[in-house]
């Protein structure tokens, strides 16, 4: 296995909390992560506390999600030293994509510019 898709088989529910944590440590909510999560992928209350219970993969996380958003493109800039528009692995692009997101919640942008509305 790649260092890179060893994230593949961790738990989603294993990164969440650290998603929540370094949102509130920034006076964001628990509720701003859920609404990036759920704009994201499509995926609704109901099933992303199913996929924490779980123990969801991030791989199937994302093949699974019910709608990827359309405007996840518009995600640019750089995370974890990469620009995320250049990831070349769909999946690994994906998972960025969220990180970008919620990084982007915990330096204080606004969720309408964060969701590119």
């Amino acid at each position: 296995m790649t260092p890179n898709t060893r994230i593949f088989q961790m738990s989603f529910s294993s990164v969440y909390p650290h998603y929540v944590a370094k949102a509130e440590k920034k006076g964001r909510t628990q509720a701003e992560v859920d609404a990036i999560i759920f704009w994201l992928t499509g995926y609704e209350p109901n099933r992303l506390q199913r996929i924490l219970e779980d123990k969801t993969s991030f791989a199937v996380f994302f093949n699974e999600a019910p709608l990827f958003h359309p405007n996840a493109h518009k995600i640019t800039g750089v995370i974890c030293g990469y620009r995320v528009e250049e990831i070349t692995d769909p999946l690994m692009q994906k998972i960025r994509y969220l990180d970008k997101l919620i990084d982007e919640l915990a330096k204080g942008k606004p969720m309408e510019k964060i969701l590119r509305n």
